[in-house]
Parts: C-alpha cells; sequence; structure tokens
C-alpha cells in the first residue's frame, strides 16, 4: 500500500483522541475510587470488521482483549443495533474477569467501547476476588442489550448498589460521546475514512515486523510460576521469524480449583504488551497484532475453560505471563518487576472497596528500576489516602516507600512500597490476592532478586504473616499490611 506516512501520525492521533475522552469523561463522571481515582479503564474504537482502530494509553490488560470481545460479539454475540447499549462481562465470551464490565454501541462506520472495573458484582467476597469457580465471583453477564432495568438488577447484585448504578451510567456516557465524536471524524474524512484506518493499520503492521526484524532468529524458552497454588508454572516457547513472532504456552500447568486462571483474552494482550514495548512508536490498531501468534492449550492456566475462577488471572497471572516472556526473550532485556499486582479489597453488607499497589520495576541495561509504581499489564494509580479515609471505614496508618527491597547489580531494582490499613469497625472482610511472598522478582543479567512481599494482620499485640492469598474478617482495630516486592536488579556490580 502506498502512503504517506508523516500524514499517517496526524490521523492516527485524531483516532486515539476519542477513546482518549471517552475515557476522561467515564472518570469524571464515575462514583467508585477504582474508576475516578485509579483509572482502572480503557477505551477503544472499532472498525465495522471489528478490527481495532484506537485505543487510548489506558490499561495494558486489555491490549487486545477490547478486539477479541469486539470479534466474538459480531460473530456469535446478538445483533448490535444504531442507538442502543450493549454490556457484557463474561469471561467465557472474550472477556477478561467479571468485574471488568464492558459497553458498546454501534456507529455508523464502526463502533466504540469503554471496559471499566467495577469495586464489586457480587459473589462470596466484597470485591469479587478470592472465589473457587466463576458463580462464587459473581454475577455473569452474557451479552445484551444494556437497559434500565438490566442496570438496577446488575446493581441489585452487588454490595454497593448506587455506586454500581452511576459507574454503568457513566460509561453509558463515555460511550455516548464516543458516538458523536466518530460521527464528527467520519463526516471530516468522508469516504477517506475507510483508506485511512487501512493505512494506520499498515504502518502499524510495518512497524512492529521492523522491530521483530531486529531480534535474533530463533526459539526461546522460559517458565515461571505463581505461589500458593501448588506452584501452578506457566512455560512458553518463543519463535523469532523475520518480522514475525510466535508464543507458544504449550506444556504450561492445567487449570487450578481457584481464581487465578487467565482467560485467552488476558494471555492475548501480555503477548500483544511485550510487542507493544518493542515497538513503542507504532499507533495502537490491528496491525500490531497481525506478525503475532499466541497458542495457549485450553483448560490451563493460560485459557481457562469454564467455569474456572478467572478473577486473579486478570491481574496476578498476566503479570507472570509477562515475566515469563521477559525471561525467555534474547538481547538486553530489563529485570523482572514486582511480578503481581497486590490487590486489597474490602468490604461489608453494602459496600465494597478494591485497589491495587505498587511496587518495583525492574532494572534495565542502562537505568535503575521505578520506585514504587504500577508495572506491566496495570497502569492504574493508587488511591490517595484521603479518598480511602473520607469514604469508608478505613484508617491508613502507613504509607511509605520501602527501598531496600530493590535486588542489586549493576543497576538497582525498584522500591517496593509499605501500605497499612486500619479497621474502623468490625465485621470487614478482606481480601487479599498477591503474589511474590515467597521468592522475589528474578533479576537479568546476573543482577540479583528482589526482595519477596509480605503480608501481616495485627490484632493488638499480636502479629499474624498472612500467605500470598487470604481471606479474614477484621475486628474494629486490626491493622493489615502489605510490603511490596521490589524490582529485579539488572547486571553484576
Amino acid at each position: 500500500m502506498n502512503y504517506d506516512k508523516a500524514s499517517v501520525g496526524i490521523y492516527a492521533e485524531i483516532f486515539e483522541s476519542i477513546p482518549e475522552e471517552m475515557g476522561f469523561a467515564l472518570e469524571r463522571m464515575s462514583f467508585s475510587p477504582n474508576i475516578k481515582e485509579r483509572r482502572d479503564y480503557s477505551c477503544a474504537m472499532f472498525d465495522l470488521e471489528g478490527s481495532l482502530v484506537a485505543q487510548a494509553a489506558h490499561i495494558p490488560v486489555h491490549l487486545g482483549a477490547m478486539e477479541f470481545l469486539m470479534k466474538k460479539w459480531l460473530s456469535d454475540g446478538p445483533i448490535l443495533k444504531p442507538g442502543k447499549f450493549y454490556i457484557s462481562n463474561d469471561p467465557y465470551f472474550a472477556g477478561t474477569h467479571l468485574p471488568d464490565i464492558s459497553v458498546i454501541a454501534m456507529a455508523e462506520h464502526g463502533y466504540v467501547a469503554c471496559r471499566a472495573h467495577h469495586s464489586d458484582i457480587g459473589g462470596d467476597s466484597p470485591g469479587s476476588i478470592g472465589g473457587t469457580d466463576i458463580f462464587s465471583e459473581g454475577l455473569v453477564i452474557a451479552p445484551q442489550e444494556l437497559t434500565t432495568e438490566l442496570a438496577k438488577a446488575i446493581a441489585e447484585s452487588s454490595r454497593a448498589q448506587e455506586e454500581r448504578l452511576v459507574d454503568l451510567e457513566a460509561q453509558r456516557a463515555s460511550v455516548s460521546l464516543g458516538l458523536k465524536r466518530f460521527s464528527e471524524t467520519a463526516s471530516k474524512f468522508g469516504n477517506r475514512l475507510g483508506r485511512l484506518f487501512a493505512e494506520a493499520a499498515t504502518y502499524s503492521e510495518e512497524s512492529t515486523r521492523a522491530a521483530l526484524r531486529r531480534i535474533p532468529v530463533g526459539s526461546y524458552e522460559a517458565q515461571d510460576a505463581l505461589e500458593d497454588v501448588g506452584d501452578a508454572a506457566i512455560k512458553v516457547r518463543i519463535v523469532i521469524g523475520r518480522g514475525e513472532i510466535s508464543f507458544d504456552f504449550t506444556g504450561t500447568d492445567g487449570q487450578v480449583p481457584f481464581g487465578i486462571n487467565a482467560t485467552e483474552a488476558v494471555t492475548r494482550s501480555a503477548c500483544y504488551y511485550l510487542v507493544r514495548c518493542l515497538a513503542p512508536e507504532a499507533p495502537t490498531n490491528a496491525g500490531c497484532w497481525a506478525p503475532v501468534e499466541v497458542i495457549a492449550p485450553k483448560g490451563s492456566l493460560v485459557n481457562a475453560a469454564f467455569p474456572a475462577g478467572v478473577a486473579a488471572g486478570n491481574t496476578e497471572t498476566s503479570q507472570r505471563i509477562v515475566d515469563v516472556l521477559l525471561q525467555a526473550m534474547p538481547g538486553p532485556m530489563p529485570a523482572c518487576s514486582q511480578g503481581t499486582m497486590n490487590n486489597v479489597a474490602f468490604g461489608g453488607n453494602d459496600w465494597a472497596y478494591y485497589e491495587t499497589i505498587g511496587g518495583g520495576v525492574g532494572a534495565g541495561p542502562s537505568d535503575d528500576g521505578a520506585d514504587a509504581v504500577h508495572s506491566h499489564m496495570t497502569n492504574t494509580r493508587n488511591t490517595p489516602v484521603e479518598a480511602i479515609e473520607i469514604e469508608l471505614p478505613l484508617r491508613v496508618m502507613q504509607y511509605e516507600l520501602r527501598p531496600e527491597a530493590g535486588g542489586s547489580g549493576k543497576h538497582r531494582g525498584g522500591a517496593g512500597v509499605v501500605r497499612a490499613y486500619q479497621a474502623l469497625e468490625d465485621g470487614i472482610v478482606c481480601t487479599l490476592m498477591t503474589d511474590r511472598r515467597a521468592c522475589g522478582p528474578p533479576g537479568g543479567a546476573k543482577g540479583q532478586r528482589g526482595v519477596p512481599g509480605c503480608n501481616t494482620i495485627a490484632r493488638g499485640s499480636d502479629l499474624e504473616i498472612l500467605g500470598s492469598k487470604a481471606r479474614i474478617r477484621l475486628g474494629r482495630g486490626d491493622v493489615v499490611r502489605l510490603e511490596t516486592p521490589g524490582g529485579g536488579g539488572w547486571g553484576q556490580n
């Protein structure tokens, strides 16, 4: 295809501005701290075939997963009609996990969608994490039209009904804005619009293939494991061709009766994330995935079969997949980062709160790792202390760096975080879904591992060390404390 590469950057930015603005609208209108403070959402637009046209730089675990859902919907879902909104959170319908609710609508020249992580969607535990199967994790919303009656029913299944209603309405408003901007863009470009979509995709594909050609052709393997679930192993074989890459997870352990199994959409997103890191200059669209093949055996940790629980597959397993990919890739790859999202959920009968906590980033060939940030498959913020204490019966007793956690080496891994919460009333349920508590993240180029994390609960003068996965009932005054892992070091001192 002959096209002006300089112009591609201009109209690719125009396309990307639509999901960016959708995200700003969602953030401003939402109610829950998880969306308005942590920005745990993604927005995207697609062409009439469901191919990704643009996705804002929101959450990496949604990379590719959004297009995966769109293609699945057009193939097997209910017919999308103009003027109506549609909804799904079904992990087994190209979804990620139940708290991620997607809202979709049809425009004249394509589709727009937003996905937001809701703080609760029912289930056995506040925050909808920690179940043994999909039914214990919460409400499964099959692909269907989003009506007022359905929104009310979803809210009634949640521990925070008003919050659900407002957040769903914010998603509807975000998608409405996307439809408006899509229409305005179509009017501006007229009958050139389809060609411009194709040119942007071609440019991204060519940029990605060029980046892959800089990697030595060959086959590379690695494996790593998740903790406290029988050391569930993830194995990968990466095959680099000339401008192509294949990720083969054959040999990965089978799914387990606990919610750490990943859906295919999540596994694809982790692989796509690595490829995007290799070619960051390419606009994010369907062209980025053209050179990529993902082989994920059904019924495994990386492609769960119904009705396996998947809540933490989206968070912990996605991070471990990235760790495995980094360890397998040739060349001067960075050391592994903290390798967990440090999921923390609190709640009672009528409220729920969820957040993830940052940690250390792995060091690289030229720099130390960043301190106390969210890395890889999460791109969220930490919830401000003030937001927690104003809205919830919790007090944040400690929030500081853990500087000793970074692995040593020529370049040091990033520092972890210490964050402690005190219960201000009896009966609060706390769920922890974390990892890298037994063994810290690996270093790179013979650098040292990062220091593992640690979870504890203090009940008066009694201190108990908790496992990486735990569900506990708190009494007034109890303090839950998390020390998050540091990043791996890079190179020898």
